[in-house]
């Protein structure tokens, strides 16, 4: 693969370090929508600038840059190079052919902001985020240890490779995210491993944004704040402590009848 694609990888589990979290999900009447992890690790462009003119360079952030990248597109392009690639990481490349990623990086207002979405026919298919996420956090090599994701990418935990599983449903009326520990002992292993890491964690937040089409009738859970027209759900919970106990972001909506 070329230098651009390898840069991207780097890049993006780099700031995974470092920002604060979104998870966007927008559902339609019939249940489908589209899913969007925003990432701003606008601290860590800022951080870049301070190093000085040569550092910056170094790191290839002294350039702005505003670009969206079409994995099946990209993929199709470099299909002679991946081909080469071991079976496995075609397969974690795969997993990202429905995926696109919107970067916006300018040195001159210190903004860095990363959007990776897809779009799904029903709720059951939005825990597929996670996995191809974390496949592509792991694609650096380090996937293979049980704790190996954890340190470059917070969302190594999560998905199909990961220790906790996260299941989204939604009936027209009601939408549930839910997710639990299935591997106590990887999961431990994992947070033992986050080491400087965690103090960065410690001070960022993980937001949920969830977008309905119709008003919310009532939320599960305490802290939840509405939209003034009561479409749009947000819950802000400390990015450490769902990293250690994912059951934070347990809630159930109940929407208005139709």
């Amino acid at each position: 693969m070329n230098k651009f694609f390898i840069a991207l990888v780097c890049a993006f589990a780099l700031v995974f370090t470092s920002c604060e979290f979104s998870e966007n999900i927008y559902i339609n009447e019939d249940g489908s929508g589209k899913m969007e992890f925003s990432v701003d690790a606008s601290e860590l462009m800022s951080m870049a600038g301070d190093m000085g003119d040569g550092e910056g360079a170094s790191t290839g952030m002294d350039k702005a840059v505003d670009s969206t990248i079409v994995f099946k597109e990209l993929f199709a392009e470099k299909r002679d190079s991946i081909s080469k690639l071991p079976l496995e990481e075609q397969q974690k490349l795969k997993a990202l052919e429905k995926f696109k990623m919107h970067m916006v990086m300018d040195p001159e207002t210190n903004k860095m902001v990363f959007e990776l979405n897809s779009e799904f026919k029903n709720a059951t298919e939005l825990q597929e985020m996670f996995s191809a996420m974390n496949s592509f956090s792991n694609m650096n090599g380090k996937g293979g240890s049980p704790a190996g994701g954890a340190s470059s990418s917070p969302f190594s935990s999560m998905g199909e490779d990961g220790t906790t599983d996260v299941q989204y449903t939604f009936d027209g009326t009601v939408f549930k995210r839910s997710a639990k520990i299935i591997d106590e002992e990887r999961h431990q292993i994992a947070m033992d491993s986050l080491g400087q890491s965690e103090m960065i964690f410690a001070s960022s937040k993980y937001k949920v944004n969830y977008h309905f089409p119709r008003p919310v009738k009532s939320v599960s859970k305490e802290g939840a704040l509405f939209s003034e027209d009561r479409k749009t759900v947000t819950l802000e919970v400390g990015f450490l402590s769902v990293l250690k106990d994912p059951e934070l972001l347990d809630f159930e909506v109940v929407l208005e009848d139709k």
